[in-house]
């Protein structure tokens, strides 16, 4: 068990590379992972249920501790991604999919990555686990409403559908992790340590099947695709960051607010499109899952190193 502990960490660490490099190997070989795709859903479904073992009380009760932080972080997932996305699908010449794509995987929670990565950015990290868990458990209402107010000039929406979809491979899969850590508690505890292996195992296939089903589409807009993928998440950093500011939030709060807004759930986003829409409208979520694990260790070492000359400035006035 401890040695698929240690693979399993040090695969959680080097997410970004997998991630790349199965994105890269779909897209240059791609009949060679088009089998994954009617797996996508249940793929997701598993790293959901391994986000419901390993949530905790703790999670929910800093929401009644300081709900106005939990507030500000859910209240920015859920208006500045989908804004930004509907800004850049409105303005950047792209097709109705790749519109629709762009904002489903803005209307989206937050990812679990944003957590790993407030973490290192030295940030607030039971705020980031608790507007992640929040957000997420209200997915199932307000990611169809947003997906159907923006997205629904472009192609037909059916938020019920969407809603239906977002309960069955979100919430249920959440709610029976939640079960099974209730019911065996300590007994499960070294099967969880076995959950970043799997959820980058499921994530690296999702984004292989979107990637390889296509491959000829992401050759012709590709980057054009990446370019506002990147665009949408760096703004969702630099945004969340003042908002933070505005609200007069701590550095930790601020560090932990702008990373639950910039990183998205992006297998969600993959799920839903490539359920409810065509392959092409789940490309962007894909280059998104690629980009925000590139992105996220990026912001955090910028906030790390801004926060640690901080402290040294601080430690220097009063030694003078």
């Amino acid at each position: 068990m401890r040695v698929l502990e240690r693979i399993s960490n040090f695969v959680g660490s080097t997410f970004a590379v997998w991630v790349l490099l199965f994105a890269v190997l779909s897209f240059l070989l791609p009949t060679g992972f088009t089998w994954i795709a009617p797996y996508i859903v249940p793929l997701l479904g598993i790293i959901m249920f391994g986000m419901g073992l390993t949530l905790s009380a703790n999670d929910f009760k800093e929401v009644f501790r300081r709900p106005k932080d939990v507030a500000i972080g859910v209240g920015a997932q859920f208006t500045i991604m989908p804004l930004l996305a509907f800004a850049l699908a409105t303005l950047l010449p792209v097709s109705p999919e790749v519109a629709v794509g762009v904002i489903l995987v803005g209307c989206c929670p937050g990812g679990t990555s944003s957590n790993v990565m407030t973490y290192l950015s030295k940030g607030d990290t039971a705020l980031s686990v608790s507007i992640t868990a929040v957000s997420t458990l209200l997915a199932p209402l307000l990611t169809p409403v947003l997906v159907l107010l923006f997205a629904s000039q472009w192609l037909p929406v059916s938020a019920g559908a969407l809603f239906w979809s977002i309960v069955k491979i979100v919430l249920v899969p959440i709610l029976l992790g939640l079960l099974v850590k209730y019911l065996f508690g300590k007994k499960i505890e070294a099967g969880v340590k076995a959950l970043p292996l799997v959820s980058v195992i499921a994530i690296v296939a999702i984004v292989a099947a979107v990637v390889s089903t296509s491959q000829e589409q992401i050759a012709e807009t590709g980057a054009l695709i990446f370019a506002i993928v990147v665009l949408h998440n760096g703004l969702g950093y630099l945004i969340g960051y003042g908002l933070g500011k505005l609200f007069k939030m701590t550095p930790t709060k601020q560090r932990a607010v702008s990373i639950e807004v910039g990183m998205q759930n992006s297998g969600l986003g993959a799920s839903l499109a490539a359920i409810h829409f065509s392959p092409i409208a789940a490309v962007p979520s894909a280059i998104f899952s690629v980009w925000h694990n590139i992105s996220g260790p990026i912001i955090a070492t910028i906030f790390r190193k801004k926060q640690e000359k901080e402290s040294d400035e601080e430690n220097k006035k009063k030694s003078a």
